[in-house]
C-alpha cells in the first residue's frame, strides 16, 4: 500500500509539472502582458534609455514582436548574466532575450531549456588599448584579462590561451558593467566577451577611439531566444515569430507595407493570414504574422535599427547574419 502510495503521488506531481510546463500561452494571454528579460546595459541589443523609461535594442524588439505575435503588452526585466538562466527556469519571465550563446549543456535536459533559431550569429574577440600594441592573441602572453562570470566567454578564453600555450591571468567579475569598467580604467590588459558585446561596449568607454578590437575569432557564438523545456506550444511561437521576420525581409514585406501587401504566391498568402489556416495552427490569429512586421519590422529592419550604421555599426553583407541568398543563414523553412 505504502508503494502504491508513493507511486501515485509521484504520478500526480508528474502531471501537475506537465500541465505547469504547457500553459505559458495560456498565462500570458490571461496576464495581458508578455514579460521578457534582457539586458539593461548593452546598447544596441538590450539597453534602458534613462531618458524615456523604455528598453530599446535588437533582442527588444524580438520581444515585442513575439507579444505582437500574441496581442499582448510587454514588460521587460533587466538581468544580469548569472541571473537569466535561474529567471527563466523559475518562471520569472516567459521567454529570454539576452544575448545568450547556444551550447549543448545549456540545451540539454539538465537545464530545462530549449532555444528557439539563432537571430545574430557572433563569435567571441578581445578588446584592448591602441596604445599597448597588442595586434592578435599571440602578443598577449601573460596578459590580465577582466571577463564576465555566469558566460561561455570564461571557458572560451581559458581554451585559446591553453590552445597557443600563453600563460594567463583573469579578473572574473559578477556583471558585464563592472567586468568592463575595471577594464576602461586599465585593471587589465583586455576585456573579452562576443565581438558584437564589444562593439557596443566600446561606445560607453571613457574615450572610445582609445579602444581597438582584435580580428582574432575563438569561438561560435550563437545568440538567440531560450524558453523553458516542456512547452511546446509556446516554443513554436516564440521559433516561428523569428522565423516571420526573416521570411518578412526574404519576400519584401516591411514594417510600412505589411498590413496592405499583396501576393499571388500561395507562400506569401499563407504568411499573410489570407489562407492556409496558419495562424490556427498555433493557437493564434490568422493575421499574427502581419502584426509582427508591424509592429517591429522584418529581420533585415531590426538590424538596420540598431546594429547598421546608425546603430552599431556591425558590417552584415558578407557576414553569417545576411539571408541565405546573399550567402548568409538567415533562412526560413516552408510556411506551409
Amino acid at each position: 500500500m505504502k508503494r502504491i502510495l508513493v507511486v501515485a503521488v509521484l504520478l500526480m506531481l508528474l502531471v501537475s509539472i506537465c500541465v505547469v510546463g504547457q500553459q505559458t500561452l495560456q498565462t500570458v494571454l490571461a496576464r495581458g502582458k508578455l514579460i521578457v528579460g534582457v539586458n539593461a546595459v548593452l546598447p544596441g541589443f538590450g539597453a534602458l534609455d534613462t531618458a524615456t523609461g523604455e528598453y530599446t535594442g535588437f533582442d527588444v524588439d524580438y520581444g515585442r514582436a513575439i507579444a505582437a505575435a500574441i496581442g499582448v503588452d510587454t514588460e521587460f526585466i533587466p538581468l544580469t548574466a548569472g541571473e537569466r538562466l535561474t529567471a527563466l527556469q523559475t518562471g520569472q519571465i516567459d521567454v529570454l532575450l539576452r544575448n545568450t550563446t547556444w551550447t549543448l549543456t545549456r540545451d540539454s535536459k539538465d537545464l530545462g531549456l530549449n532555444f528557439c533559431p539563432t537571430t545574430f550569429y557572433d563569435g567571441q574577440g578581445f578588446i584592448v588599448r591602441k596604445a599597448d600594441d597588442i595586434n592578435s592573441i599571440a602578443d598577449m602572453d601573460g596578459a590580465t584579462v577582466c571577463v564576465t562570470s555566469g558566460t561561455t566567454t570564461e571557458g572560451n578564453l581559458a581554451d585559446a590561451f591553453r590552445l597557443h600555450g600563453l600563460a594567463l591571468i583573469t579578473q572574473v567579475f559578477a556583471d558585464t558593467e563592472a567586468s568592463f569598467g575595471a577594464y576602461d580604467v586599465a585593471g587589465c590588459d583586455c576585456y573579452t566577451s562576443d565581438k558584437s558585446q564589444l562593439a557596443s561596449l566600446r561606445t560607453t568607454a571613457a574615450i572610445p577611439g582609445d579602444h581597438i578590437i582584435l580580428p582574432d575569432t575563438i569561438s561560435k557564438e550563437p545568440l538567440g531566444p531560450l524558453v523553458r523545456h516542456g512547452d511546446d506550444e509556446w516554443f513554436d511561437i516564440v521559433k516561428w515569430t523569428v522565423f516571420a521576420t526573416f521570411f518578412a525581409e526574404e519576400y519584401g514585406i516591411t514594417q510600412a507595407n505589411a498590413a496592405t501587401f499583396e501576393s499571388a504566391n500561395p507562400e506569401i498568402r499563407r504568411f499573410l493570414g489570407l489562407e492556409g489556416g496558419m495562424g490556427a495552427k498555433l493557437g493564434l490569429a490568422e493575421d499574427w504574422a502581419v502584426n509582427v512586421i508591424s509592429a517591429v519590422g522584418n529581420y533585415g529592419e531590426i538590424y538596420e535599427r540598431h546594429l547598421g550604421p546608425n546603430g552599431l555599426d556591425i558590417p552584415r553583407a558578407g557576414s553569417l547574419n545576411a539571408l541565405w541568398t546573399q550567402g548568409g543563414l538567415i533562412y526560413c523553412p516552408a510556411w506551409r
